[in-house]
C-alpha cells in the first residue's frame, strides 16, 4: 500500500486531558437527522431507525459505524483519530469507505448531557447538516 504512514494519535499512550476523558467510551446511536438551512428537519441518510456505534478511545482512536435498521443495505463507517477543542470535537480520518474523506478533518459540534451525546456537524458528502444523537452503553477496556 502506498503512501503516508497514518500519524500518531496526539495522546498515544497518555490519558487524554480534562473534557476529553469524558468522552471516552462506546456510544449507541439514538437518533439521525438532516437539518435544512431552513430548520426543517428530516431523516438522515440511512432512515427512521438507523442503527450505528462510536467508539472513542482513550489513547486517540475513533471508530464510527452506522447502517439503516431496515430497507436497502447502506453502511457507513470511518476510523481515525480524534481530539476535543472546546465546544467541539475533531475527527481526523484514516479509513473511510470513500477515498475523498481521507486525510480530512471532520468537526462536529458538541453537547454532553450525561450520558447522552449530540454530534452536529456538516455531511460528508453533501452541505446539509446532521444532527446525530448517541448513548453512552459503556467504557472501553483499558
Amino acid at each position: 500500500m502506498t503512501g503516508a504512514p497514518n500519524p500518531a494519535p496526539p495522546h498515544e499512550g497518555r490519558p487524554r486531558p480534562r473534557g476529553e476523558a469524558e468522552l471516552v467510551g462506546v456510544w449507541r446511536l439514538v437518533s439521525f437527522h438532516t437539518l435544512a438551512a431552513d430548520g426543517t428537519v428530516t431523516p438522515g441518510p440511512l432512515g427512521e431507525n438507523p442503527a450505528g456505534l462510536l467508539f472513542y478511545s482513550a489513547t486517540g482512536h475513533v471508530a464510527v459505524h452506522m447502517m439503516p435498521a431496515e430497507g436497502p443495505p447502506e453502511y457507513l463507517s470511518y476510523a481515525g483519530t480524534w481530539r476535543r477543542e472546546g465546544d467541539s470535537v475533531v475527527h481526523t480520518l484514516t479509513v473511510a469507505g470513500h477515498r475523498e474523506w481521507l486525510g480530512g478533518d471532520q468537526v462536529r459540534q458538541l453537547e454532553l448531557d450525561g450520558d447522552r451525546l449530540t454530534l452536529t456537524g456538516t455531511a460528508l458528502s453533501t452541505a446539509d447538516r446532521r444532527v446525530l444523537v448517541w448513548e453512552r452503553t459503556g467504557p472501553l477496556a483499558p
